[in-house]
C-alpha cells in the first residue's frame, strides 16, 4: 500500500496530515507548503507569470500545472484542493477570476475578469445537515483550446466548452458548449455556429 493510500485509510493519520498542510478553519496551505513544497511539486511553464496578488491555494496532494507563456492576473484564486488544475500554453486567467478543480484549461484560452470556473459542489439532500458538512461532489470542467470567455461568467461543474467557442459576458454555462459556437445568457444557449461550408458565422 502506498503512503498516500495509507494516510487516506486511517482517519487519525489523515486528520493529522491535513492539520500539517492546512490551518484549522482555513482553506489555504500553510506557509511552509507554499514556500518549500509547491515550487518543487507543481509545474510552471517557461515565460509564464503568476501575479503576486494571486491567491494560490494549491496543495501537494493534487496536481497544478501552468503551461508556457500563460498569465494568471492579480486577485485571482487557483484552488486544487478537491481536484487537479491544468492550464495550457499562452492562456490568460483575467483579473479576479476563481478556478477550482478539477479543471482543464487548454491553450490560447482567454478568460476575462471576474469569472468563476468551479468543478466543486456540495451535497444538500439531507435536510438536517448543513450543505457545508455534506459530501463534496466534483465533476471535471474542460475548456478547450482557443476559447474566449467574457467577463462575469460562471462555468459550472461537469461542463465541456468546445474548441474556439465564445461565451458572452455575464453568461451562466450549465451545459456543454459545442466547438465553433457563440453562447450567451442565463442559462447560456448557442446563438451562433460557424458554417465551414460557406466560412461564415450563422445565427441559430
Amino acid at each position: 500500500m502506498s503512503l498516500a493510500a495509507t494516510i487516506k485509510a486511517n482517519p487519525f493519520i489523515k486528520k493529522a496530515a491535513l492539520w500539517l498542510l492546512i490551518p484549522v478553519n482555513d482553506f489555504r496551505p500553510r506557509l511552509w507548503i507554499r514556500l518549500f513544497v509547491n515550487p518543487f511539486k507543481h509545474k510552471k511553464g517557461k515565460g509564464s507569470i503568476i501575479r503576486n496578488q494571486t491567491r494560490m491555494d494549491v496543495f501537494p496532494f493534487n496536481k497544478f500545472e501552468l503551461g508556457d507563456r500563460s498569465l494568471i492576473e492579480s486577485f485571482s484564486t487557483i484552488n486544487n484542493g478537491v481536484g487537479d488544475v491544468f492550464i495550457g500554453n499562452k492562456s490568460l486567467v483575467g483579473i479576479g477570476c476563481t478556478v477550482i478543480g478539477p479543471v482543464v484549461i487548454g491553450n490560447n484560452v482567454i478568460m476575462a475578469q471576474n469569472i468563476v470556473v468551479s468543478g466543486l459542489n456540495h451535497g444538500y439532500e439531507i435536510i438536517d445537515i448543513p450543505p457545508c458538512d455534506q459530501k463534496t461532489i466534483t465533476s471535471q470542467i474542460t475548456i478547450s483550446d482557443d476559447v474566449w470567455i467574457g467577463a462575469n461568467c460562471v462555468v459550472t461543474a461537469g461542463v465541456t466548452i468546445g474548441k474556439h467557442a465564445v461565451i458572452g459576458a455575464g453568461s451562466i454555462v450549465t451545459k456543454n458548449v459545442p466547438p465553433y459556437s457563440v453562447s450567451v445568457g442565463n442559462p447560456a444557449r448557442v446563438v451562433k455556429l460557424y458554417n465551414f461550408e460557406n466560412n461564415k458565422w450563422e445565427r441559430v
